[in-house]
């Protein structure tokens, strides 16, 4: 959709309103420094509106320099008593309106941002470094809101209303949206964007964070390679995604790669991926495609490795299939709490199938399906850690046998709050270690000579 596709009934109206709010303003962050008229921005906003509806033939990447030849004109009969910097921020704001996502365009582009959450008009949230923090920053009223979820939702053929008050997406940098709206959101329209860097994260980014030690990293990096099946579990925003795409970057080029996901987010500078995306049903509640028809669909497809960006029901029984049969190499994530707690999770989501199937049977089908378990946790301060690298063994009895390989201990906290530990190794040397010796992997036993 063009930018002047986009601008028809967006003419700004008297803004609403607002809320008096009693929060402290040492809290408040990303506060705008020069305050501008409201009736002037509403001014501009329409002038524009209506001038740049003489220039159709303008690409998005010239609109930019069309927009500030534009409001010159406007300022130069209009703008005699404001500053320049005045001028300036008036401009930016309603720039971002045209060209961006409204008010939350600065927080979208600021890279210490990882999540973006519009609760309602008058009060957003950001997650900065792992904390939360509340913005000086506000729409004008619920349609405004509703203004940027529709520009947000129209480009992928997705609507939000009345009838359909709920949606997932994603921006076009892979960022995840999701938006609700009154009347099941009581606040207000209310959107949740998690973004992704443009640049995705590489294995020494992740090291450098503190995610895992470089010694947990090359033992990763080698159970790729030697197409061991890996599932990522953690609860919600531990960063399985972000691992899953560092992961997948281990993958060798030469490999046909099929990635499944509910909203698009993995970026693989592979050549040979093939991208699957499912799509919800329509208004009348019919042509639903679920990651359950893509799995199935991409057993025919001839794909060396099969990345999944998570389960969530039925799609689970398909996905150990998949790795029972010849499609090793394969990566998925899920959420748990624990390795443990997962695989009682894709026990639980396997008989969400309809199939009748003995607990004994399933738990076979996972391990047997199932070579590595990583566990990713968001600790108290707000950093992201991969706190186990378990192996899973086989069956004894009943019971799913699993072994850790790796661990992060918890030793204290500083002065700063941040919470103090190492990565440890259990000092076992793995059972996958032949797979390794096959595939000419070196696995050097410095990894595993200390216990934890």
């Amino acid at each position: 959709m063009s930018l002047l596709e986009r601008l028809g009934g967006q003419q700004s109206t008297t803004p609403s309103k607002k809320t008096t709010s009693t929060i402290n303003k040492e809290d408040l962050h990303y506060s705008r420094k020069i305050k501008v008229n409201p009736e002037m921005e509403i001014r501009l906003h329409n002038f524009l509106v209506e001038e740049l509806k003489k220039y159709p033939e303008t690409s998005d990447e010239n609109m930019s320099m069309t927009i500030k030849e534009i409001a010159s004109s406007f300022f130069e009969t209009e703008g005699d008593r404001l500053t320049f910097e005045e001028k300036k921020e008036l401009l930016r704001i309603v720039e971002s309106e045209l060209m961006g996502y409204g008010p939350i365009t600065a927080l979208l582009t600021d890279p210490d941002v990882s999540e973006v959450m519009v609760n309602g008009p008058n009060t957003i949230y950001v997650e900065r470094k792992g904390r939360l923090q509340r913005c000086d920053i506000r729409f004008r009223d619920d349609e405004h809101v509703i203004r940027v979820i529709d520009r947000i939702v129209s480009p992928l053929g997705r609507r939000i209303d009345e009838s359909v008050p709920m949606v997932d997406a994603r921006l076009p940098d892979g960022s995840r949206v999701n938006a609700i709206i009154p009347p099941l959101a009581l606040n207000g329209p209310t959107i949740t964007i998690r973004k992704f860097s443009d640049t995705p994260f590489q294995i020494h980014d992740l090291i450098r964070f503190g995610t895992l030690s470089e010694e947990m990293a090359k033992f990763l990096d080698g159970c790729v390679k030697a197409k061991l099946n890996i599932f990522i579990s953690g609860g919600t925003g531990s960063g399985k995604t972000s691992t899953l795409n560092v992961l997948s970057s281990f993958i060798p080029n030469s490999d046909r790669i099929v990635t499944i996901e509910d909203a698009a987010e993995l970026k693989l500078d592979q050549e040979h991926v093939v991208t699957l995306e499912a799509r919800p049903a329509n208004i009348e509640g019919k042509g639903a495609i679920t990651i359950r028809d893509l799995v199935r669909n991409s057993l025919r497809m001839r794909p060396d490795r099969i990345v999944i960006g998570e389960v969530r029901s039925a799609e689970t029984l398909d996905m150990l299939q998949a790795m029972n049969t010849g499609h090793d190499g394969s990566l998925g994530t899920g959420h748990a709490n624990s390795p443990r707690d997962m695989l009682s999770r894709l026990e639980t989501m396997v008989l969400m199938a309809g199939m009748d199937l003995p607990i004994r049977a399933i738990r076979e089908q996972i391990a047997g399906a199932l070579d590595i378990i990583i566990h990713q946790s968001r600790l108290r301060d707000g950093s992201r850690k991969i706190t186990h690298i378990t192996e899973v063994l086989g069956m004894e009895g009943d019971t799913i046998v699993l072994q850790d390989l790796f661990r992060f201990k918890e030793s204290g906290i500083n002065r700063n709050g941040g919470i103090e530990g190492e990565f440890a190794s259990a000092g076992i040397r793995p059972h996958c270690a032949e797979r390794f010796e096959l595939n000419g992997i070196d696995l050097p036993a410095s990894w595993f000579g200390e216990e934890w």
